[in-house]
């Protein structure tokens, strides 16, 4: 956001000056076993170092551009960090904007702040583009942050002050990539490490950008509330205050209001039309001395008012992954004759409420040179190093997705250990995160005391059991529903090494089927397709590895032949790919979708022209798998992946796929062999319908001298290329079905 403007007068700092003199003055408040003098002086140094170097540039405000930097270190004095961390803010466009290097920054400032800065570099060059892209640019952000999490902070900041002045930036186009790339990257990395200010800051300003009319008619309803919500939080304060114990000290007693965004997606979620219908809009916030001091409050605002069972949660005895830590309760009746819906309260330490508002930022360590280092052992940085290490290309930003930043939950062990997996994880994930020889041995999974099968989903406070047995080896089907990178890593060590040629002859037809589905054609028997893959000419033992690769689901049929094609001149294209363009749809920048909006037509519920709004917390994009949700005020377009169409009533949800991309699905046919018994067929369906497989055609033929068995005949569909499906069906009626007695797949449709 810098242009260079001729100087034709001296420029006027006195009003980045004053900032600096702010900064100093925060700095020296938290950072008391250093001098004034000390903090002054190089807080200096690293401004006038970064004004002489921008001299003559200034940002499309008209502002000199060392506006910039002055209130990125302003910015990040929030979270309260050491002089290297503002003296990288002050420094950070230095080498990308002007003649400066790195080198030299090293020379002045030392090594610290010129890794955060060539960092800062690097991060400049990351682009959001859908998942799929720049790939190699966001592992390089994630080893960075792994190395040293103030890069990254710096980012939030600089990123902060940048969304807060978009609207200097002439191109709409610009101003929409911005903001969708801090929402996609940014705002989740602030949310897993519990940044919650920035945040909550970030997510503001992307909503304002995004949805500037949402924006402004929640924060109109949020203005016209705000006298009567002042008035109910102030006697709330109050009445609180003066029935809490003696004895216990009380630090402060305070409130908060969630923010637009917030407000935004459960508005969506729940199909509300005005914020005031929102019950948890506020939460008021009790800290006191000790986690003992915190349940004595708690009994106490339970002995005042009804709590509301569903709506407890002791994030105290169970932290989230990111170190919060708090009770939350929802009472009924505090002040009826101002409030009729539910009030949530927290209860917290003062130690509890800096990390719930700064995160990994509270965990500074303060040397007497005014540097600092945040400890590497924390949960997040661990899994992020190991992710780096372990990930390929191809299926890192899916694998960050679910390992880092997805919600995660607690399961328990049976003596009462907590084991934390991501949401949606399943018995095979618990084995793996206790050991990994116990996820080789499993045999069988009790949840709750209730045997079950492999891929049943675990949710919060389940008791998970595994019964090993030493003969047992993991099956290449627990690949297609296993969540954790780790289980995935260490099964496909396993039957890489165990079953390499059954898993290269599932590739071939994995990928032989694929191709004659949406290109007409299969593999060859030379594998002709498989020539040059990735940049590189294979022989035939790396096309055997590349077929390996999609039979132990490692890589996906569709970016192999998207990456395959890239590649390809449009003659190849036309000789290997006959119907590439059609049946293979990339995902584009933001405005492209816009532009080809016409070429992207909904069908929803199997019409046209029907009016839509795509979902804001998993940004679906032309070519993939959605689903329409029905509010109140429009149809929501989700990906079929996104975790809040789950949270959401059922009953709401419509079909939609895009004109243009035949709709995805799996069909077989297969003959299942059972006792002729009464309700047989209904515990078959109930499997069906757990698994999401569409039962299209159902006939019946009795067999046995008595006809005491029954061979179903089914045609069945689910709406995914899931290869494995079949093997994880008979699994599961295996186990579920004691009439079960064979089963057989007859054709692939």
């Amino acid at each position: 956001m810098n242009s260079e403007i001729p100087v034709a007068v001296p420029v006027d700092y006195t009003k980045v000056d004053i900032i600096v003199e702010e900064i100093i003055d925060t700095v020296t408040g938290y950072m008391t076993g250093i001098s004034r003098e000390v903090v002054q002086e190089e807080i200096y140094k690293a401004y006038h170092f970064a004004r002489k170097a921008h001299e003559g540039q200034y940002r499309k405000s008209g502002d000199p551009y060392i506006i910039h930097p002055t209130e990125t270190a302003h910015i990040i004095t929030i979270l309260k960090p050491d002089l290297v961390t503002i003296q990288s803010c002050f420094l950070h466009d230095v080498p990308e904007d002007t003649p400066v290097t790195v080198a030299e920054i090293e020379t002045e400032f030392g090594p610290s702040v010129a890794h955060i800065v060539s960092g800062m570099e690097k991060l400049s060059k990351v682009r959001y583009r859908g998942e799929d892209r720049n790939i190699g640019s966001m592992r390089k952000m994630f080893i960075a942050m792994s190395e040293d999490l103030r890069l990254i902070l710096v980012k939030f900041a600089d990123r902060i002050h940048n969304m807060r002045t978009l609207e200097f930036h002439p191109e709409p186009e610009k101003r929409h990539r911005i903001a969708l790339e801090t929402l996609n990257i940014y705002v989740p990395i602030a949310d897993r490490l519990g940044i919650f200010d920035f945040k909550e800051i970030l997510e503001t300003e992307c909503f304002r950008i995004l949805y500037p009319e949402d924006f402004r008619r929640i924060t109109d309803e949020l203005a016209e509330m705000k006298t009567e919500q002042d008035l109910f939080l102030t006697r709330a304060t109050e009445l609180l205050s003066s029935i809490c114990p003696d004895g216990i000290k009380i630090y402060e007693i305070s409130s908060r209001i969630k923010s637009p965004y917030s407000i935004y997606k459960k508005m969506t979620r729940k199909g509300y039309e005005f914020v005031s219908e929102i019950y948890d809009l506020f939460a008021l916030r009790i800290i006191t001395e000790n986690i003992a001091n915190c349940y004595e409050l708690l009994g106490m605002v339970h002995n005042q008012y009804m709590p509301s069972p569903k709506r407890f949660k002791d994030y105290i005895a169970l932290p989230k992954p990111n170190g919060y830590q708090s009770l939350h309760t929802t009472v009924l009746g505090l002040l009826p004759e101002f409030r009729r819906l539910p009030t949530e309260i927290q209860i917290r330490t003062m130690a509890m409420h800096r990390q719930a508002e700064m995160g990994v930022a509270a965990h500074f360590d303060y040397k007497e040179t005014g540097s600092s280092t945040i400890s590497r052992d924390i949960f997040w940085v661990q899994e992020l190093k190991w992710l780096i290490d372990k990930i390929e290309d191809g299926d890192f930003m899916g694998e960050m997705k679910t390992n880092v930043f997805d919600d995660r939950i607690f399961i328990f062990t049976p003596k009462g250990a907590v084991i934390n997996l991501p949401r949606d994880s399943t018995p095979i994930d618990f084995a793996y995160a206790v050991h990994s020889q116990l996820g080789n041995r499993l045999s069988i999974a009790k949840i709750n005391g209730k045997v079950c099968p492999l891929d049943s989903i675990l949710h919060n406070g389940d008791r998970v059991e595994i019964v090993t047995d030493k003969n047992r080896r993991p099956s290449v089907t627990w690949l297609s529903f296993v969540k954790t990178s780790r289980a995935k890593e260490v099964i496909r060590s396993e039957i890489n090494r165990e079953q390499r040629e059954i898993l290269i002859i599932k590739g071939r037809m994995m990928l032989s089927e694929y191709l004659e589905k949406h290109y007409g054609k299969g593999l060859d028997k030379d594998l002709s397709l498989l020539k040059h893959v990735d940049d590189r000419t294979l022989d035939t033992k790396g096309k055997e590895e590349i077929l390996l690769q999609i039979g132990n689901l490692s890589r996906k049929p569709s970016s192999l032949v998207r990456s395959i094609a890239e590649s390809m001149s449009p003659q190849l294209q036309r000789e290997f790919l006959p119907i590439q363009q059609k049946a293979e749809p990339v995902e584009t920048g933001f405005k492209k979708i816009e532009a080809e909006h016409s070429f992207w037509d909904l069908i929803i519920g199997w019409q046209k022209n029907i009016a839509y709004r795509f979902a804001e917390c998993c940004h679906p994009v032309p070519g993939s798998r959605v689903v329409g949700y029905v509010t109140r005020l429009w149809i929501k377009i989700h990906r079929v992946s996104c975790s809040s169409i789950k949270k959401g009533s059922l009953d709401r949800l419509i079909p939609s796929n895009w004109s243009n991309v035949p709709v995805q699905n799996t069909k077989m046919r297969m003959e299942v062999l059972v006792e002729n018994k009464i309700w047989v067929l209904r515990k078959i369906s109930d499997i069906f319908y757990l698994m999401l497989i569409n039962i299209e055609e159902i006939s019946q033929k009795v067999e046995g001298e008595h006809g005491e068995l029954a061979r179903l005949y089914l045609l069945v569909a689910v709406d995914e290329e899931d290869y494995y499906l079949y093997e994880r069906l008979v699994e599961r009626m295996k186990l579920g079905i004691p009439e079960f007695k064979e089963a057989q797949l007859t054709e692939m449709v």
